[in-house]
């Protein structure tokens, strides 16, 4: 990613055509072998860092002002700290990952912008190895270093995370990394879980349902298909592998209903999320993950017209091999859903993606992304009144 992202950007690839050794990781871009001088005088080599704002897999202008060094405090031929542009001199970290020595400010005139990033490093390299130069003439930072033909990130997403980077929440993002997870089904609200877990860094994404995607999945399903997509009827799994794999590498799809005779494929898998509204089959899948050891969340929507306005329930249970016994009150077994306007295909997008949104909120706090202060493992919103009840407290 770091290779593809330098060279489908115009500034960052002159910046390596012109022999600056850059790598891009993180969200942030680095630019190694800077020479500065340090406290005694002499020519010492640091790496200056900056954020970088993406769009799709090129980078953009800067949005801040601001670099970073990691190294010693450069300073002038003299040897007195560069206290033009060193706004601070204290080690901290930057994403909770990235460790830097310094906090650069520099605001280019007259509007304090930088035209690209090749201007904001190669003005910042100026201020400070320009000093060097003044030592040895011969010092630069277009060091022409050899560059592997290989080496891409290990990401699973087609483009960097920048969201992450920007917001300096790294290490709670990699709490997410826990291997492969399922989805089983990707009706409405299956699909909405689809959306909010490609956009996190697990391994992989098992999608399994084994219906076909038409008109009324159009109305409860994230995004906006053609009439032409709608035509073809494809199966909902590798419709929706299409469009998530755009960003995220490995969603594996499965055209099939899981049931008895195939249940073994949940079993390699790290976390299960159920969005089935067939008791018997959900029965099977969950006596299996429990058998394995499995968590998993199951999510539920009981809708019921009424006076001709809709009202109903919204539920998220989740289980682990801590906590189980509280399943057989929480989830329905039964093949009975008479009364339930859900089962005739009544789904509303809106709360399908609250259904699933809750889900993934829960996921994430069982990861470790969120804080966890209730540690529910049952959790109900009532759509008419606008209630959120915990329950099943470890």
């Amino acid at each position: 990613m770091s290779h593809q992202i330098i060279s489908r950007s115009p500034d960052l690839k002159r910046l390596r055509d012109e022999g600056y050794d850059i790598e891009v990781k993180s969200g942030y871009l680095f630019i190694k072998d800077v020479p500065y001088v340090d406290s005694d005088k002499k020519i010492a080599r640091g790496t200056l860092v900056s954020k970088l704002t993406v769009a799709g897999d090129m980078a953009v202008p800067p949005d801040t002002h601001v670099a970073y060094f990691i190294g010693g405090s450069p300073c002038d031929a003299n040897g007195s700290p560069l206290q033009k542009i060193i706004n601070s001199s204290q080690k901290h970290k930057l994403d909770n990952v990235i460790e830097v020595d310094h906090t650069f400010s520099a605001k280019p005139m007259p509007d304090g912008k930088y035209k690209d990033n090749c201007d904001k490093v190669k003005k910042y390299i100026a201020m400070i190895s320009g000093h060097a130069q003044a030592v040895d003439p011969n010092v630069t930072a277009a060091t022409f270093p050899a560059l592997p033909t290989t080496g891409e990130d290990k990401s699973f997403f087609n483009y960097i995370d920048s969201a992450s980077s920007r917001a300096q929440i790294g290490a709670a993002t990699s709490k997410l990394e826990i291997g492969g997870i399922a989805i089983v089904g990707v009706g409405g609200t299956g699909s909405y879980i689809l959306d909010l877990v490609s956009k996190t860094p697990v391994s992989e994404i098992h999608i399994f349902d084994n219906d076909k995607f038409l008109n009324h999945n159009a109305f409860r399903t994230p995004g906006a298909p053609s009439i032409d997509e709608l035509r073809r009827q494809p199966k909902k799994v590798f419709y929706l592998r299409d469009i998530y794999s755009r960003m995220h590498r490995h969603i594996i799809s499965h055209d099939v209903y899981v049931d008895a005779s195939n249940v073994d494929l949940l079993k390699p898998m790290k976390f299960v999320f159920i969005c089935l509204d067939k008791g018997g089959i959900k029965k099977c899948i969950v006596e299996k993950l429990e058998e394995w050891g499995t968590p998993f969340i199951d999510v539920g929507m009981g809708l019921q017209l009424v006076d001709e306005s809709l009202t109903g329930v919204l539920t998220v249970t989740a289980s682990t091999i801590e906590q189980r016994k509280h399943i057989k009150d929480r989830i329905s077994f039964s093949e009975d859903n008479e009364g339930n306007e859900y089962s005739q295909n009544i789904q509303i997008a809106d709360l399908n993606a609250l259904n699933a949104a809750l889900a993934v909120v829960k996921w994430k706090k069982m990861c470790g992304f969120y804080k966890d202060l209730e540690k529910e493992f049952f959790c109900a919103y009532s759509v008419n009144g606008n209630t959120l009840v915990n329950e099943d407290k470890s």
